[in-house]
């Protein structure tokens, strides 16, 4: 009874999590209609002032930025491009939701966020050069694979000592102890948080299974996210110490070389410090 009432609870946390901006969802409805323009894309940031100043800095820095510096929302609309606005708009508003600090797992304000960025950028490299379908989507999947510890974070904090416990006395991850302990693993609480948000399914589901792709085959979405998680914890951008099960056999279904693994990871460094350094100061 009392594992059942525990689920409930985090299940209603899920609920209870605010939605987001409704800026997010109509910056998605013009993204999705081939009859929109970058003027509405830019009109609609515009409408709210402390994100299209994020979006502005955003737009001249070195990640982002072509030849030219822009003063507007408008101008970086012409000189990026709808796709790319877009991307920028749902990095400040993910920004505002994953930088705190989090006491269960241990980790200081910005730790989270830097570490589903370095996920996000890694994603897309990755889909850009082997699956290029795949690029619009795998920035977004990354850059919200691990939003589930959110929620989980209070209840971790609330049984430390059982996490403590279980990790000494058996030879499994963490991610075991979220599904024994507490019912759930972010990953799963990551899906259904996607869902409140209403991203589509071809973002939900490999975010459900970024840390076991093997048990959905037929993804290769789940596979860039895994392989791009694995390489921020290489590069040390990680959101802890504990340790997470690596499927090898992603980064061989995606076809990527040993070789190909260190100039992508050199690229995510130099982009998180960047876009990171920009988004401290809006």
């Amino acid at each position: 009874m009392r594992g059942r009432n525990l689920r409930e609870r985090i299940l209603k946390a899920v609920d209870n999590l605010p939605s987001m901006p409704q800026i997010m969802h109509k910056a998605r409805r013009i993204l999705d209609d081939p009859n929109s323009s970058l003027k509405d894309l830019a009109d609609l940031i515009e409408t709210d002032q402390a994100l299209a100043f994020k979006v502005l800095r955003l737009s001249n820095s070195a990640y982002y930025s072509r030849l030219e510096k822009v003063s507007s929302v408008q101008e970086a609309a012409v000189v990026l491009g709808l796709r790319t606005l877009g991307e920028l708009l749902t990095v400040a508003c993910i920004h505002k939701v994953l930088d705190r600090s989090m006491k269960g797992y241990g980790l200081p304000a910005d730790a989270l966020w830097r570490h589903s960025l370095s996920v996000g950028i890694g994603s897309r490299i990755i889909a850009k050069q082997k699956r290029p379908s795949l690029t619009n989507e795998a920035f977004s999947a990354g850059l919200i694979h691990d939003v589930g510890k959110l929620i989980l974070d209070e209840y971790i904090f609330e049984r430390k000592d059982a996490f403590l416990s279980f990790l000494s006395e058996n030879d499994e991850t963490f991610l075991d102890a979220e599904k024994k302990i507490l019912g759930f693993d972010h990953a799963e609480i990551a899906a259904r948080v996607c869902e409140k948000w209403k991203f589509p399914k071809n973002i939900s589901t490999p975010v459900r299974y970024h840390h076991k792709p093997s048990s959905f085959r037929s993804n290769d979405l789940a596979y860039i996210v895994h392989a791009s998680d694995q390489m921020a914890i290489w590069c040390g951008i990680n959101t802890d110490e504990i340790t997470i099960d690596i499927e090898n056999e992603a980064f061989e279904v995606l076809g990527i070389s040993v070789e190909e693994i260190e100039p992508i990871m050199d690229e995510v460094v130099e982009s998180v410090k960047e876009i990171a350094e920009k988004m401290s100061g809006a």
